[in-house]
């Protein structure tokens, strides 16, 4: 099974801006989430940017460069472009990698590209892990999921679900695999109503009757980068592996 990572990356950032281009531990962040992506099983990793600064640090790695267009509204939409601009067959398989995840498992990437392959019913792949923290919980930016049996979700929520469950509680972890005839697809389709009310973007599949496999990571994930605050969490993280990743 081959597949392909692309890394949506723009430069703006409302919290954080030009956070992809800011030094973690002696690299920027974007080319250690590309050296992740480079140390996984896909046959190419590919940027898709709209942003020079970008492009030039990315032409500095392994990766491709795609450039697209700046009126994308979301990474999924940018996925999109590059994988259209690239011509990707219908049934090949792309994996979004977000760029500031500098510290992403790279088993975390091979399992959503693998469970995509396995479960041919599924138009999504993504994982979760458990929530062990009450005030995690609780937490809205902290995207909680509920499965069925077979490990498909049934609803994602920025609320507590299940209610008063934290036991049985799972965080969403935002990495995603998914056809590239689904995402031609999915980009056509309007916003649903689920979709605007809990801002995540998974629930239009969900609304339109897309099926959505959720694995349980094999490994815990290190806060992404959207504060000073992660960037610094990510450094003290690297610097207790001894800085080697």
């Amino acid at each position: 099974m081959s597949f392909t990572v692309i890394i949506p990356a723009r430069f703006a950032s409302s919290r954080l801006p030009g956070k992809l281009l800011l030094d973690l531990a002696g690299k920027p962040v974007l080319q250690r989430t590309i050296e992740c992506s480079l140390a996984s099983e896909a046959s190419q990793v590919v940027v898709a940017t709209d942003d020079a600064r970008i492009a030039e640090l990315a032409q500095a790695t392994e990766a491709k460069v795609i450039m697209t267009s700046p009126d994308n509204a979301t990474g999924t939409d940018r996925i999109q472009e590059a994988a259209d601009i690239m011509e990707l067959a219908g049934e090949e398989i792309v994996v979004n990698v977000q760029g500031d995840e500098p510290l992403i498992p790279v088993s975390a990437i091979n399992q959503v590209a693998h469970d995509l392959s396995r479960h041919g019913g599924a138009g999504i792949a993504t994982l979760c892990e458990e929530i062990t923290d009450i005030r995690e919980f609780a937490d809205p930016n902290a995207v909680k999921v509920a499965r069925d049996e077979k490990g498909f979700a049934l609803y994602f929520s920025r609320a507590p679900i299940p209610h008063d469950g934290v036991s049985l509680a799972l965080r969403h972890i935002g990495i995603y695999a998914y056809r590239v005839d689904f995402l031609h697809r999915f980009v056509r389709w309007p916003r649903s109503e689920l979709e605007i009310s809990e801002r995540l973007e998974q629930l239009r599949a969900l609304s339109h009757g897309v099926k959505v496999h959720v694995g349980v990571s094999r490994e815990r994930f290190p806060p992404g980068i959207d504060t000073r605050e992660d960037l610094a969490a990510n450094e003290a993280f690297l610097a207790g592996k001894g800085g080697t990743r």
